[in-house]
């Protein structure tokens, strides 16, 4: 499954005002893997993101889906595997209603008639989202657009699935539900998120940005379990593993 891994090498973006975002960051995921790309506001992982799928193309350094490199000759076949739920959704979303918005990406892979339609509605039940097929994005609550969001990517059958702030504007039971969605996804699922409790639930693998580095890059209980590290990022122990604050003990 070579074609599924995804590799960063000595990756460098510079943005237009002189921010560097991100300073030689390097890994490699192979296929199936579930990992979450960690760290505080300003740490890199948005514009990393943006990378695997082409938004931004590198100032330097590479990215590569299996053997073929992120380039503008190889967008097409890029976002064909790589599918991007934006951390907006407003990013994302821009027909005039729900159900456009996730055919969208199957009509121009050739899609039409009941072939579409099944594709469309079997993206929106994975979320819970078959009520909002007829509504206007604009209309819908944050929590629902992003939803319609994640649909019109799960729609075009993804080989990788990335997800920034995928929780984010969701209620419990909506957040529940793409817990269990992402278990589900069989391909490879790389994810952004300050949700750390939902990190432990999903990913395996965790790599921890810090001012556009990797600051490390392990399992995810013995990345969660070094503290020393975390507060060195910004960051905090996922709330499950804290200890009790009434008793200085584990959760009670």
């Amino acid at each position: 499954m070579s074609h599924h891994l995804v590799e960063a090498d000595q990756l460098v973006h510079v943005y237009p005002d002189g921010t560097r975002a991100l300073d030689g960051v390097s890994f490699t995921i192979t296929h199936g893997e579930s990992v979450a790309i960690i760290g505080a506001n300003g740490a890199g992982k948005s514009t990393l993101l943006l990378h695997l799928n082409g938004v931004l193309l590198p100032s330097s350094g590479s990215v590569r889906i299996g053997h073929t490199p992120v380039t503008t000759a190889t967008l097409g076949h890029i976002r064909r595997t790589v599918g991007l739920v934006f951390q907006n959704p407003d990013d994302q979303l821009f027909m005039p209603i729900v159900r456009e918005d996730v055919a969208f990406g199957p009509r121009n892979l050739g899609f039409s008639g009941p072939e579409l339609e099944r594709c469309v509605m079997d993206a929106l039940r994975q979320v819970d989202a078959i009520h909002l097929a007829d509504k206007p994005p604009y209309n819908l609550s944050g929590g629902e657009k992003k939803r319609a969001a994640i649909a019109a990517v799960l729609a075009m059958s993804p080989d990788i699935l990335v997800m920034d702030e995928p929780t984010s504007g969701l209620d419990p039971h909506a957040r529940r539900q793409l817990i269990g969605l992402i278990r589900e996804f069989q391909h490879t699922r790389i994810i952004t998120s300050h949700d750390l409790d939902m990190v432990y639930d999903v990913c395996q693998r965790v790599i921890v940005l810090k001012d556009g580095r990797v600051a490390a890059d392990g399992p995810a209980a013995a990345i969660f379990a070094d503290k020393g590290l975390l507060e060195e990022c910004r960051l905090e122990q996922p709330l499950r593993i804290q200890g009790c604050p009434v008793c200085g003990g584990r959760p009670c």
